[in-house]
């Protein structure tokens, strides 16, 4: 351990832009930035702490709640900073403690929450622990580590990085012995069975949470321990010390997150949580739900995202689960099938260039081939089921990869500021400097995929996602409400409620690449009143299951690329008839659309939306619909902030008759093309 372990305590909590709710991480958003890749304030190539300082003003506007700040101590970098050579300093090119609690300071400052991660199962085998126990088994570090003199113990424990590593023990020849890793072989075991590394790492955890940090994500933590006949993964000593570790942080440094990080199934975990009597960690990550999401988008059926949700067991209350489209990581398929694995490969990584270990090295836009729709269909998923979202940096402006970089280096470029050179990430001259080179591909080159560029036109995907965290923010349902699945007459389309005691919001997610009509079972919810939460158009009541008032069925389909115009294709009323031609059409012009029909008609209105007219005749808003490629989606704004959309698949959910309250009832929904409703409901 380092010196800087005994150094000065800092300053005791400081969180002048903070809420005290000690539950605030189930409604947040987090951010994942890597210190490297984010903003270079000094000139030298590598992103800083200084940098991200004068970054926090965008991530502020952004409308993000926590930062999650992946390892930025000492290492020799042969992954990305997960192999540590110091838990306690500061890596020089980032920067010095100092600036770290400035960094915290100016955050809190702004409402935004700092946490980063702890690799506690394991060390660089620079760390002057390893050099001391290899070189002295006697002295004080030399049980540090897990060495054995042959490498045939825990042999049912599996290899994680199947395409490098060939076994769990590497020889070393300095000791004479075999030491345990999980990882690369250049990434020895810490032996927690030894309480001096458990106190060891105890006060890792002290020294970082008197900076005034908010927390940990825990890094591999289902491989703590080891237990012949075992596959040394979610051990019961491992759950041990978990408690044994929350227990601490919760008596000296009350309102501060354990997240961990567990590749592994939901069912195992759980037990990562804990119990109301002896709690481990507040949130883990839910990986299985993640790849889902794209192997449902390709499938075009809401089969596998259902089912893996079905198969998630219930958390203690105050728990939360963490989800994320993409991070720093490969896309990892070890929660799918071997048969699934084959087709995501197929559909996502034909290039062998794009795989690394058992998963996909790209970014979310190039991975869904920069198809607006796609992409905010994936974010409306995320932001939308269970678990505090994460977004990745860069996804907010759709940053690409680069397949010919080093293993995961091909997700972990410079973010792209603005269109001058570097990409506005590092003034160096020479951009053989920056620690990776800025995206040139053609489809997400870093001159048209910026901030800058994005800030200046009110339809970008950046404008989207803020306007999208401002209605996630807007309702804290989506963080702390229960989560109903809704029985759904089309496999496309996946419905759910999301529900608290103050309110209930309907989600509704087209996963088809065309539109689908789709009738959803709401439960005792017949009369209930649907309301747009992103313009607030009103709609019918929902029916009766036995109601005897046919529905209307209408599906308004984008004409040409930019031209804003949809005509309804399927329209049946019981009180009236749309019109046809220049009166019945519906156009997101200057003078807002115009339908006339029953009490059932939809129309879109100036933002590419659709509202429910009452009756007679209906009139839409004054925004305009345009620019955008053909089959973008409708969704571009559908926070409906400037009353502009992009003009393509309008979307009509058609409830019909007024029942009594009470009973079930159904809605007849029609979405177009990887489209969503979010619609809250008042019985």
């Amino acid at each position: 351990m380092s010196a800087a372990t005994r150094g000065p305590v800092f300053h005791e909590r400081h969180q002048p832009g903070l809420s005290d709710d000690p539950q605030w991480y189930r409604t947040a958003v987090f951010y994942e930035v890597l210190l490297r890749a984010f903003s270079d304030s000094n000139g030298n190539g590598t992103g800083d702490l200084r940098g991200l300082i004068n970054r926090l003003d965008y991530l502020q506007w952004l409308g993000i709640d926590c930062l999650w700040l992946p390892p930025f101590y000492p290492s020799p970098l042969r992954d990305g900073g997960y192999d540590v050579a110091d838990y306690t300093a500061i890596a020089g090119e980032y920067g010095t403690i100092e600036d770290f609690v400035e960094l915290i300071d100016a955050a809190h400052a702004r409402g935004i929450r700092v946490i980063i991660d702890l690799v506690m199962n394991h060390t660089s085998d620079q760390h002057p622990w390893f050099q001391s126990s290899r070189s002295n088994p006697t002295g004080p570090y030399g049980d540090f580590y897990v060495w054995r003199d042959d490498n045939t113990a825990y042999q049912d424990a599996r290899i994680i990085f199947v395409d490098t590593e060939v076994s769990n023990w590497e020889f070393d020849p300095v000791r004479r012995q075999y030491f345990w890793h999980r990882f690369f072989s250049h990434q020895p075991d810490l032996n927690f069975e030894n309480p001096r590394v458990r106190e060891a790492m105890f006060e890792v955890v002290r020294f970082w949470l008197r900076t005034g940090v908010d927390g940990f994500r825990l890094d591999a933590v289902p491989y703590l321990f080891e237990e012949e006949g075992t596959n040394c993964e979610n051990l019961p000593r491992t759950h041990e010390f978990l408690h044994d570790l929350r227990a601490m942080v919760d008596a000296e440094f009350p309102g501060r997150l354990m997240l961990a990080e567990a590749n592994q199934w939901p069912q195992d975990v759980v037990a990562y949580y804990g119990s109301a009597a002896e709690p481990e960690c507040h949130m883990c990550f839910h990986f299985p739900v993640m790849p889902r999401i794209y192997y449902a988008l390709r499938e075009q059926s809401a089969r596998s995202i259902s089912e893996i949700l079905a198969d998630t067991p219930a958390i203690p209350v105050g728990a939360q689960w963490g989800t994320f489209l993409r991070n720093h990581d490969e896309l990892t398929l070890e929660m799918v099938s071997t048969e699934e694995r084959a087709a995501m490969y197929g559909w996502y990584a034909q290039d062998p260039r794009m795989r690394a270990n058992v998963g996909i090295r790209r970014r979310l836009s190039p991975l869904l081939d920069n198809s607006r729709a796609e992409i905010e269909l994936a974010h409306a998923l995320l932001l939308s089921l269970p678990g505090s979202p994460c977004l990745y940096y860069g996804d907010e402006i759709g940053m690409g990869d680069n397949i010919w970089l080093h293993d995961r280096d091909a997700v972990r470029t410079p973010m792209q500021w603005d269109p001058d050179r570097n990409a506005g990430f590092s003034a160096a001259t020479d951009p053989g400097r920056l620690y990776l080179p800025v995206i040139h591909s053609l489809t997400n080159h870093y001159a048209q995929a910026n901030v800058e560029a994005q800030l200046a036109i009110p339809t970008s995907l950046l404008h989207w996602v803020r306007g999208m965290l401002e209605i996630r923010r807007a309702h804290p349902v989506f963080g702390n409400g229960d989560y109903l699945p809704l029985a759904c007459d089309n496999d496309s389309v996946l419905a759910f409620l999301r529900r608290n005691r103050d309110e209930t919001v309907l989600c509704v997610m087209n996963l088809a690449a065309t539109p689908r009509s789709a009738t959803v079972t709401l439960p005792g919810l017949a009369g209930a009143r649907l309301t747009d939460v992103f313009g607030g158009a009103e709609f019918p009541p929902v029916r009766a299951v036995d109601g005897v008032v046919a529905p209307v069925e209408a599906q308004f389909l984008a004409q040409a690329a930019g031209t804003g115009e949809a005509r309804p294709t399927a329209v049946a009323a019981s009180a009236g008839q749309a019109v046809g031609g220049s009166a019945g059409t519906a156009v997101g012009g200057s003078a807002g659309p115009t339908a006339m029909g029953g009490p059932d008609l939809a129309l879109a209105d100036g933002v590419g939306r659709v509202q429910a007219a009452d009756g007679g005749r209906g009139t839409g808003g004054s925004g305009t619909a345009e620019s955008g490629p053909a089959g973008d989606g409708s969704a571009a704004h559908r926070h409906g902030t400037d009353g502009t959309g992009d003009g393509a698949a309008g979307r009509a959910l058609i409830p019909t008759g007024v029942p009594p309250s009470g009973r079930d009832g159904v809605a007849t929904l029609t979405l177009g093309s990887r489209d969503f409703f979010w619609l809250r409901v008042t019985p």
